[in-house]
């Protein structure tokens, strides 16, 4: 696992970028918490996590977020809980959006860590997501599947 302090703060991913405010490995993996900055389209699709329950509170922007067959728009404040074995899926429908995601417990936060660069300094504009190059892709997906047993619907 690579620690947080070998880290860069900011990493680019799927277009945008996230910083971890609590790694795993200072709870003793009962969670992580990171903060994104995505832009609209950079969205996983729907799927269900096994492993973890996950938050989202949005800082900036609007999302919809579906949890079963509930869908709840989010403003800036606002917040949501996605238990594990639930579908759920979120749409980011601003241009961008800034959200903490709160997992617990905190493995999938490897799962950023590996699929992500370090940043220097920060993207003056987010605009667009970044698609991986296809093997960059079918890692990406075989990791989240096969290791942190995510499914994907």
């Amino acid at each position: 696992m690579e620690s947080l302090i070998t880290t860069a703060r900011y990493r680019s991913y799927q277009g945008g970028y996230f910083q971890t405010l609590i790694a795993p490995e200072q709870t003793g993996n009962t969670l992580a918490l990171l903060e994104l900055t995505l832009p609209k389209g950079a969205e996983p699709p729907p799927h269900i996590h096994t492993n973890e329950d996950e938050a989202f509170y949005v800082l900036d922007g609007e999302i919809s977020v579906t949890v079963a067959n509930n869908v709840t728009v989010l403003k800036q404040g606002e917040a949501l809980f996605a238990p594990r074995n639930v579908p759920h899926s979120f749409k980011i429908l601003t241009g961008k959006a800034t959200l903490m995601n709160l997992i617990t417990p905190g493995d999938l936060w490897n799962y950023f860590i590996a699929f992500s660069e370090p940043l220097s300094e920060l993207p003056e504009t987010v605009t667009a997501p970044v698609a991986p190059p296809a093997e960059r892709m079918k890692a990406m997906i075989d990791s989240i599947t096969n290791v942190y047993k995510v499914n994907f619907l």
